[in-house]
């Protein structure tokens, strides 16, 4: 017998479309990426080139750590890990490290700007809070989110991001 809906409980409404929304990877790499341009003081001979560094590590290091655990939770589930599954797993956790290049691009281009070591760092923290915003609202718009959908998602990615500015404030 199917299960039909009262008048009281509402509508599920229309599904969403997640089969190619998954821009998680992004969304965390980003907020990585402020998380650690925030954490970074502008200390050592090359901050610049410290910070490019630190920040692609970083994201290549939570890459592995990502897929790995991935890898890991198939195994206690009993299935094998094939070469076909890691590359896809690798593929699919790949947004993480993507998500720090513009933020490291940002950093290196800031001498062109005129920027000093400090401005350098408050770039690429607008650009990696921009990037977390951007890619949490195509998300939702791919997915055929509601508008107040995506301006609910895109609003608490920009607190997250905001809360990572205030972390930066205070300690530096």
């Amino acid at each position: 017998m199917a299960h039909r809906a009262s008048a009281h409980e509402p509508h599920p409404g229309p599904a969403l479309d997640t089969s190619r929304t998954d821009y998680t990877g992004a969304i965390y790499g980003s907020l990585l990426a402020a998380s650690v341009v925030a954490g970074a003081g502008a200390v050592g001979p090359h901050p610049r080139a410290e910070l490019v560094a630190l920040l692609l590590c970083t994201g290549v290091v939570f890459w592995a750590a990502h897929a790995y655990v991935r890898f890991i939770g198939n195994r206690l589930r009993h299935r094998s890990v094939t070469w076909g599954e890691i590359r896809r797993v690798c593929a699919g956790e790949w947004p993480i490290v993507q998500a720090a290049f513009l933020p490291a691009v940002a950093v290196a281009i800031s001498p062109i700007l005129g920027l000093g070591a400090g401005g350098a760092g408050w770039l690429a923290l607008g650009v990696a809070v921009a990037q977390q915003v951007g890619w949490a609202t195509v998300m939702v718009i791919r997915a055929g989110a509601s508008h107040g959908a995506v301006a609910s998602v895109a609003a608490v990615n920009l607190v997250l991001g905001l809360v990572i500015v205030a972390a930066k404030v205070a300690l530096h």
